[in-house]
């Protein structure tokens, strides 16, 4: 484990760049600022490659709006028209992506700066990170005291994802980074291939919040069971296709998924396997990147998750945490190289 100054924000307080793991194996270097996960490395035919997006500056990272390897929250994804309703009291959080609230707000905890409670040495290379979020904040009920650990090993990362409040409040923690597992970042990401165990995703309607119903992926191209190239075909071949402007939809894993999903780089040379606690995967071809970070390179997101605007949806598992019940997510990233 190291752990070096990764620059200043304004107001004077120091970031940290964590680095995890061995030179033989999987490396993450995580920040403690929006505890951005910056750098997943692994090596690939002798050869360590770079899995995931970054910037080299954290004023890059504090400019960002397109969430580059934040962890997003205190509710990660969307809320509609920025409000819910909870125990008969009606909430109104910050609306940031038109009238709706996205991961978590004008700030999120993706912006904020977390504080490094304990590290595990080498053996069992790990460090925690917390952040306090006070009632109120981006207009949540509750205070919440944010945890989440990372544990690195030769072939895999683990993430556990903590939330404790005094009031019950909406949860939805996960990792927001943008995968190209080919060599060359610049290579298309959707060439990549992509196998979600999945028989059901949640269509949406205007500002991509999902319309309640679950929906069956036989037939369309939505189906991802079986892998393939994950290429969207063009936007008006599918009225769901055409509100997100290719993928960016939330898929209902399967009860017996042995995963959460699994991504291979086009030439097949690296495989990453997901597992998250879901119960759902967002699924983001990342087609809008480029607008914002034209040279940051080509990337797509998949996001083990609770269901978006499952506050304001009751068929959908609940999204409240209360005092008497901790929140608790995992995700585990495993690589395999051919």
């Amino acid at each position: 484990m190291a752990m070096n100054s990764f620059g200043l924000l304004e107001d004077g307080r120091s970031v940290e760049a964590i680095t995890l793991g061995d030179p033989s194996g999987l490396q993450v270097e995580v920040l403690t600022y929006g505890a951005i996960l910056r750098r997943l490395t692994y090596p690939v035919r002798g050869v360590r490659r770079d899995l995931i997006l970054h910037f080299d500056r954290l004023d890059d990272y504090v400019r960002d709006r397109a969430y580059v390897g934040s962890l997003v929250g205190r509710y990660g994804n969307r809320i509609g028209n920025s409000r819910f309703e909870l125990d008969g009291k009606r909430h109104r959080v910050t609306a940031n992506e038109g009238v709706n609230h996205l991961h978590g707000g004008a700030l999120g905890f993706g912006k904020r700066l977390w504080r490094v409670l304990d590290v595990t040495g080498r053996e069992d290379p790990g460090v925690l990170l917390g952040l306090d979020s006070p009632a109120g904040e981006e207009g949540y009920p509750g205070n919440v005291a944010a945890t989440v650990e990372l544990k690195v090993a030769r072939d895999s990362l683990g993430i556990t994802l903590g939330a404790l409040t005094d009031a019950p409040t909406p949860v939805n923690l996960t990792y927001h980074p943008y995968f190209n597992l080919a060599a060359d970042f610049a290579t298309p990401a959707t060439s990549q291939k992509l196998r979600i165990p999945a028989a059901h995703y949640l269509p949406v309607a205007a500002g991509l919040i999902p319309t309640g119903e679950l929906a069956g992926v036989e037939g369309t191209t939505f189906d991802f069971r079986r892998a393939r190239r994950l290429q969207p075909p063009a936007v008006q071949s599918h009225p769901q296709l055409e509100l997100a402007g290719g993928y960016d939809h939330c898929w209902v894993l399967s009860a017996d998924a042995d995963c959460a999903c699994e991504l291979s780089a086009p030439n097949g040379d690296v495989v990453l396997t997901m597992r998250g606690s879901g119960p759902g995967l967002q699924f983001y071809n990342g087609q809008f990147l480029a607008k914002t970070h034209p040279d940051i390179g080509s990337g797509i997101i998949l996001e083990p998750q609770g269901f978006p605007d499952a506050v304001n949806q009751p068929r959908f598992p609940s999204a409240i945490v209360r005092p008497d019940a901790p929140y608790r997510a995992t995700i585990e990233y495993r690589l395999a190289a051919a």
